[in-house]
């Protein structure tokens, strides 16, 4: 299927809706897994929601979810890795890392985010699964679930930038991954969300 990326530029709308909850019985979602993969292999990212490319749907692709940025322009490293219709049971911990996204052009920001997130989610078969992320994979997996809630990065933090990838690859060498708690309570229903209109 062609691919359509969706950007705050050109489109910040469509990027701020809710997505739906994939249908197992009604939807073809093989071939929005399709589309997720050949995005990820063709783009330096982390990891993709589908209404990024103009799927609204609840499903998140992880194709990087080390901290090793070095993969991610590797075409051949891919986790491959599909949670569909996720759900958050609990949040704990801090962690504060500086994130960048395909949706929102060379903006970035510092975001705070829970160092494990324990999850249910579906598997491409069907099967309920439920796992806890931690660490650097519990910050991947909470920027893309915002993303079903049409939240942006830039909308949980007060030091929003312009920076290349060149640049933020050196930031974050100079300011690394950041894990403040392991234990603590994450809210995330009392989050601050200021919605930034950058374009």
């Amino acid at each position: 299927m062609e691919l359509n990326r969706i950007t705050i530029e050109n489109n910040e709308e469509f990027l701020r809706q809710i997505s739906t909850d994939v249908n197992f019985i009604n939807d073809d979602y093989s071939k929005w897994i399709e589309a997720l993969k050949d995005y990820c292999q063709n783009n330096a990212v982390y990891a993709l929601a589908p209404v990024q490319i103009g799927i609204p749907k609840r499903m998140i692709y992880f194709r990087n979810t080390t901290s090793d940025m070095t993969k991610n322009k590797d075409s051949n490293y891919d986790e491959s890795t599909v949670l569909i219709n996720p759900v958050i049971i609990e949040a704990k911990g801090h962690t504060r890392f500086i994130e960048r996204c395909a949706s929102c052009l060379d903006y970035v920001a510092t975001v705070d985010r829970p160092y494990s997130v324990e999850a249910e989610y579906y598997d491409v078969n069907g099967n309920k699964v439920h796992e806890t992320f931690e660490g650097f994979k519990a910050t991947v997996f909470s920027h893309e679930y915002d993303h079903l809630n049409g939240i942006l990065h830039i909308d949980l933090s007060d030091d929003v930038r312009e920076m290349t990838w060149e640049e933020t690859k050196t930031y974050r060498e100079e300011h690394p991954y950041e894990v403040l708690s392991k234990d603590d309570e994450f809210d995330y229903g009392s989050r601050e969300i200021r919605i930034k209109k950058t374009i």
